[in-house]
């Protein structure tokens, strides 16, 4: 995601989005699954009876390929084919313009970018007529992440989650320290059979929280968050405090965001 971002900050291309609804009901099951009436919805008269299912709903562990099967499928009719590295990566080439339309679809989100935008919103129109969407024009957010443009320059950031992070932690007004970790701090390996069930579902909920935004817009926490995600199996109170330690970090960096330097300066950096 932020290599394309990357590209279109640098060939300052524009960037539009979709919002897909009830993605997964477009995936056909190949299997035979029946399931009982949603209550509230059961059928005069046959209230015993039971429904065959033939497309996929979210939670079938068959959703997910079957959404892929569709997508992968619809995509190719468009004249799109998705990389090898990477299955929600799909480029076009066009041949008038001789350059390539590209569009990331990561399950109800998808986005659009090419140098022209007249180009990208025929292409979009084109996939709206295949899967019902929601247009939501410019792209200005993305899988909880905020993207903003000035110029060439795109800016992303996760304020907003990372706020609703530490609001669910009751963190908002914690005491900022100025480090992810403690320095020097080496967590130590829990020798007690099984944690506490309220402390481990604390624990991976912290955990799992700070991992998204790690990814997302956060790599200056990504060593704190890795070590302490190595004890999420098994964790202490020790391992919980510093896992919290490391929102007291953040709820002293609340701003910060990556930049990508569009045209020849381009560059990634991070900054408040």
């Amino acid at each position: 995601m932020h290599l394309i971002l990357a590209l279109a900050a640098l060939e300052g291309w524009f960037l539009s989005g979709l919002d897909v609804r009830n993605t997964y009901l477009y995936g056909e099951l190949e299997e035979e699954i029946y399931m009982e009436q949603p209550e509230g919805f059961h059928a005069r008269g046959k209230e015993r009876h039971v429904l065959r299912l033939h497309r996929a709903l979210y939670g079938l562990k068959q959703a997910g390929l079957a959404w892929w099967r569709a997508l992968k499928k619809s995509m190719e009719e468009l004249g799109f084919v998705n990389l090898d590295s990477d299955a929600g990566l799909f480029k076009c080439f066009d041949e008038v313009s001789q350059t390539f339309i590209i569009t990331v679809v990561y399950v109800d989100d998808a986005i659009f970018l090419r140098p022209s935008k007249a180009t990208v919103e025929v292409m979009k129109k084109r996939f709206m007529e295949c899967w019902e969407s929601r247009d939501l024009g410019e792209l200005k957010e993305f899988l909880h992440m905020h993207i903003g443009r000035v110029g060439q320059n795109i800016y992303i950031d996760q304020v907003q989650y990372l706020q609703a992070v530490l609001q669910r932690r009751r963190m908002v007004n914690a005491k900022a320290v100025p480090t992810p970790l403690p320095v020097g701090y080496a967590p130590v390996k829990s020798l007690d059979k099984a944690a506490d069930p309220e402390l481990w579902k604390r624990y991976q909920t912290v955990i799992g929280s700070l991992l998204y935004l790690m990814l997302g817009t956060r790599p200056d926490i990504s060593f704190a968050v890795t070590k302490m995600a190595q004890f999420a199996a098994n964790p202490t109170e020790d391992h919980l405090s510093h896992a919290l330690y490391i929102c007291r970090y953040l709820v002293g960096t609340p701003n910060y965001r990556l930049v990508e330097l569009g045209g020849s300066a381009h560059r990634s950096h991070m900054r408040p």
